[in-house]
C-alpha cells in the first residue's frame, strides 16, 4: 500500500475505486466497504484508493472537539489499512477550509480533479460537504454528469445492530468489551510507553509496566481490571497474556490515574519500550482493599480469572 500525503503530488490512479471516509476503527463496517472496493477494482483492472482525513473531520466541526476520542490514531489506522492490502491510501488535511466545500464543491474539485474515479463506494450513512448535505442521490447525479459509478454497501449488522464507531465507543465506555470487539473485528488496542511508577506491585509479587500513552487522542478504556495480551519488539516476537489496572489505585492512595499491566510469567526491563496492549474483557472495577495483603489476594484471583478468559482466545 502507498501513503499519500500531499494532494497535488498524487499519481495518476489507473481506474480508481475509491472511498472516502474517517475509517475511525477500521471495524468490520469498514471492512465490508473495502472488500467491494477490492473485488470491483479487480473486475475493472483498476486500483483501490481510500481517501481518508486527519485529523478526524469531528475534531473541526464539534463545538467541543476535546471530547471527542478515538478508536485507532492515524498510524493505527494506517497499519489496518495496510494488512487489507489496499493499493493506495491518501490522507487528507481536514481543516476549517475542507469542512466549508459545499457537497457539489467535494465532489468537482476534490473528488474528481483529484482522483478522477471510475468508481465511488459509500457506506449506508455516507454524508459529506457543509452542512453534511451530500448524499449518496446527489453522488449519483454527478456520476451521470463526470463519468462514475456509485455504488452504496448496505449497513454491517452484528445480530440485528449495525456496526458503527459510536457503538463501539460506547461499549468500551460501558466496559463490554466482548460486545466491542466482536463489532471492530479484532481485539481493541492501545499503544504506550513503558515509564517508572512507584513499583509498589513488585513488592507484593506483581510487577506492573506503568504506561504513558503516545497519542491524547486514542479512547482508552474506563476504569477497571482487564484480561489482556500485549506485543511488541521488546519481547523477541513474542505476545503474552497478562492483566491490565486503570485507575487511580485507591488501596495505596494513589491521586492520579494511571494505566498499569502485570504480564504473566515475564520480569525483564522493558522502561522506555513502546508495547501495544490487546484488550480481551473486563474482570472488575477498581475497588479500595483494606490494605496490601487483601490487594495482593485479590490480585492473585484476577491473574486466575485474566488467564482462564484468554484461554478462550488462542
Amino acid at each position: 500500500m502507498k501513503v499519500h500525503y500531499d494532494l497535488t503530488k498524487l499519481p495518476q490512479f489507473k481506474n480508481a475505486v475509491i472511498t472516502t471516509g474517517a475509517f475511525d476503527g477500521v471495524h468490520r463496517g469498514h471492512q465490508q466497504i473495502i472488500s467491494r472496493m477490492q473485488s470491483l477494482a479487480k473486475e475493472v483492472g483498476g486500483e483501490s484508493v481510500i481517501i481518508t482525513f486527519h485529523p478526524h473531520p469531528r475534531k473541526i466541526t464539534s463545538s467541543v472537539p476535546g471530547e471527542i476520542k478515538q478508536l485507532t490514531c492515524l498510524n493505527e489506522r494506517i497499519k489496518l489499512l495496510e494488512q487489507a492490502a489496499i493499493d493506495h491510501l491518501v490522507v487528507v488535511n481536514f481543516d476549517h477550509g475542507f469542512s466549508n466545500l459545499t457537497a457539489d464543491q467535494y465532489v468537482k474539485n476534490f473528488l474528481v480533479d483529484h482522483f478522477h474515479p471510475s468508481a465511488i463506494i459509500v457506506g449506508y450513512d455516507h454524508r459529506f460537504g457543509k452542512g453534511r448535505t451530500g448524499n449518496f442521490d446527489l453522488l449519483k447525479k454527478a456520476g451521470e454528469t463526470y463519468h462514475f459509478n456509485v455504488e452504496e454497501i448496505n449497513e454491517q449488522l452484528v445480530g440485528d445492530e449495525i456496526v458503527s464507531s459510536t457503538h463501539i465507543r460506547n461499549y468500551l465506555a460501558e466496559k463490554n468489551i466482548q460486545k466491542a470487539n466482536e463489532l471492530l473485528g479484532y481485539p481493541y488496542f492501545f499503544e504506550g510507553y513503558v515509564v517508572r511508577g512507584n513499583q509498589i506491585g513488585r513488592t507484593i509479587g506483581f510487577p506492573t509496566a506503568n504506561l504513558h500513552i503516545n497519542d491524547e487522542e486514542k479512547l482508552i478504556p474506563s476504569n477497571g481490571v482487564y484480561a489482556v495480551r500485549v506485543s511488541g519488539t521488546c519481547f523477541n516476537g513474542r505476545t503474552l497474556g497478562g492483566m491490565m489496572n486503570i485507575g487511580i489505585r485507591p488501596t495505596v492512595d494513589g491521586q492520579k490515574k494511571v494505566i498499569e499491566v502485570n504480564i504473566f510469567e515475564f520480569d525483564e526491563d522493558i522502561y522506555e519500550q513502546n508495547i501495544t496492549v490487546h484488550v480481551f474483557d473486563f474482570i472488575r472495577g477498581e475497588v479500595k482493599f483494606n490494605g496490601l495483603d487483601a490487594l495482593k489476594q485479590q490480585l492473585n484471583q484476577d491473574r486466575i480469572t485474566a488467564a482462564t478468559i484468554l484461554t478462550r482466545y488462542p
